[in-house]
C-alpha cells in the first residue's frame, strides 16, 4: 500500500467542491482513511452524502468514491450489507425502473460473507485505495443506468443471459470509472483481486475457477494505459 500525501483539510476540501464542474476530479494515487480530517468529510458527506443510505463501517470509502460522481448526487442509492455469494452488485431498485432517471433509487450490495473461494475478495478484505476504487466501480454502473431509458434498463436485465454481453457491459463500465478520475483507486483493485485470487485474468464471481482469454473486467496493464492516455491523470504526482 503506498504511502498517503498528507490529510486534506477543511479548506481543501471547499476548494475541491467548489471546482467540481465537470465528471472527472482531479485524480490521487493513494486515498486512506486519514486522508481526509473529520470535517472533511463532513463536507463529502453534506455534499455527495444526500439521499444516499451509507452504512459506517464503509463511510469514508464511499464518500470519497462518491465525491468523484458529481452528477449522483441527487440520486438516491442504498448501500447496504447483506449475505451474498457475488461481493458486489448494483441494480436499480424494482420499481425505480419505471421512473423518470432523476427519482429512481440504486441498490449496491456489500457481501460481508460469500462461499470460501470467494472470501479472499469480499470488500472488506482490500486496503482502503482498493475499496475506493471498486466502489467507483459500482458507482460507474449506477452512473451508466441513470442514463438510460426504462427499456435499456430492461434490456440489460435480457442480456445478461450472454457472457459476450456482460464483457462488453463491464469493461464499459471500468472506462467509466477511469474516466471519473478513479484509475488509481481501480488499478489497486484490480491488481489485488488477481493477486489473491490467483488469476490474470477476472472473470466474476460466476466464473471463478474456469479459465478463460478475454478481458471481462480490465487488467491492471489495460488500466495503466488507460491512465496514461487520459490528461486528467498527468498532472498526479
Amino acid at each position: 500500500m503506498r504511502a498517503c500525501t498528507g490529510k486534506i483539510t477543511f479548506v481543501t476540501v471547499v476548494s475541491i467542491l467548489s471546482a467540481l464542474t465537470s465528471f472527472a476530479r482531479q485524480p490521487v494515487k493513494t486515498f486512506t482513511p486519514d486522508s481526509f480530517t473529520a470535517a472533511g468529510y463532513e463536507q463529502l458527506q453534506q455534499a455527495f452524502g444526500q439521499k444516499k443510505v451509507i452504512p459506517a463501517q464503509f463511510r469514508e470509502q464511499i464518500l470519497i468514491a462518491l465525491s468523484y460522481f458529481p452528477e449522483l448526487k441527487d440520486i438516491a442509492i442504498e448501500f447496504r450489507i447483506r449475505h451474498n455469494r457475488t461481493p458486489l452488485t448494483t441494480i436499480p431498485d424494482a420499481m425505480s425502473v419505471f421512473k423518470n432517471s432523476k427519482a429512481r433509487k440504486y441498490v449496491i450490495t456489500i457481501s460481508d460473507s460469500s462461499i470460501d473461494m470467494l472470501t479472499p475478495i469480499l470488500l472488506k478484505q482490500f486496503d482502503f485505495n482498493a475499496q475506493v476504487g471498486v466502489l467507483g466501480h459500482e458507482l460507474s454502473h449506477v452512473a451508466d443506468f441513470n442514463h438510460q431509458s426504462t427499456t435499456g434498463l430492461l434490456d440489460n436485465g435480457i442480456n445478461h443471459i450472454s457472457s459476450k454481453w456482460i464483457d462488453r457491459f463491464e469493461y464499459r463500465t471500468d472506462s467509466i470509472c477511469i474516466a471519473h478520475g478513479l484509475g488509481y483507486q481501480l488499478l489497486d483493485w484490480s491488481t489485488c483481486v488477481r493477486k489473491a485470487m490467483h488469476v490474470e485474468n477476472y472473470d466474476g464471481a460466476d466464473n471463478v475457477g474456469e479459465p478463460m482469454m478475454r478481458e471481462r473486467y480490465m487488467n491492471p496493464s489495460t488500466i495503466r494505459k488507460r491512465i496514461a492516455s487520459n490528461p486528467i491523470y498527468n498532472n498526479v504526482v
